[in-house]
């Protein structure tokens, strides 16, 4: 059980929490008469943690096929690591989708069923981020998937499951959040420029470089703040959001400083603690 729940990357949900709890916060206020309808949200947050958790599984499968996890900086994968046969990562991967999909119908069903075209796109975009004849991933588009499915999506859609409204606020909010999940995405393919070089895995950090990557970074995390300022044009206590500042000095400057290989994995952890910080106190500024 131990090697599945390596498998499912634990330290990558709170990507998959925070959207969800800022799009729920953006919404509060929105229907002073039905209210945020909280069962949905319960199911959002269902549907964003088994995409999480599908999409990397899915990404150890079709990794661990090709051959491409075979030299590691990072944590060892199920397929490449021996841990766990192909066909069982990949039953896994489709076992998460599944879930997602069945709570993504039942919120359809009871709001639009527009979202079934969302919720369907989401899983193909999962899919096919490293997996397929031409995984879209290996081609340097990894952080539009992530921005627009972990960031946008999520937060939008949590916001309109909801209260079933799409608003300009939980449009900033999910870019923020997007900007934070791409930051994840970044700092994981710059640890891997060496090794992915050498696979012909192309990603965006491959086709930019080390030193561009570096600054990219550095802009995905001052964009996320920026944009919690924008937000609040709309609801002024989200600057709360602002108090986590400190939060982001330690792994910038690991980054700006040159890091390199494992010394990127704390930064890892640092980032993503960073988001969950933000997303908590952006939630409460929303909600307020």
């Amino acid at each position: 059980m131990n090697r599945w729940i390596t498998g499912a990357r634990p330290r990558t949900l709170p990507a998959a929490v925070v959207p969800v709890a800022v799009g729920a916060a953006a919404a509060v206020g929105l229907d002073p008469d039905e209210g945020v309808v909280w069962w949905r949200v319960g199911l959002a947050l269902v549907v964003s943690l088994a995409l999480q958790v599908g999409v990397n599984y899915a990404n150890d499968y079709s990794d661990g096929v090709r051959g491409t996890d075979d030299v590691r900086v990072g944590p060892t994968r199920l397929v490449a690591g021996g841990l766990a046969s192909a066909s069982a990562v990949k039953r896994a991967a489709m076992i998460a989708f599944g879930i997602a999909a069945a709570a993504g119908l039942a919120v359809a069903i009871d709001t639009s069923l527009w979202l079934l075209a969302v919720g369907a796109a989401a899983i193909a975009a999962g899919w096919f981020y490293t997996g397929g004849p031409r995984p879209y991933g290996y081609l340097g588009l990894g952080e539009v998937f992530v921005f627009v499915f972990f960031g946008l999506v999520a937060t939008v859609g949590t916001t309109y499951a909801a209260v079933e409204q799409v608003t300009a606020l939980s449009i900033v909010m999910g870019s923020a959040v997007g900007s934070f999940a791409c930051a994840l995405l970044v700092i994981n393919n710059l640890r891997d420029i060496p090794t992915d070089r050498e696979v012909g895995k192309r990603t965006l950090a491959v086709r930019l470089g080390d030193a561009r990557t570096r600054w990219f970074y550095t802009a995905l995390v001052g964009s996320a703040f920026a944009l919690s300022v924008v937000g609040a044009v709309w609801r002024p206590w989200v600057l709360l959001s602002l108090l986590t500042l400190p939060f982001a000095v330690p792994p910038v400057r690991r980054v700006l400083s040159g890091a390199s290989g494992a010394a990127l994995i704390p930064v890892l952890g640092e980032t993503g603690r960073l988001q969950l910080l933000w997303g908590v106190a952006a939630t409460i500024g929303l909600a307020v």
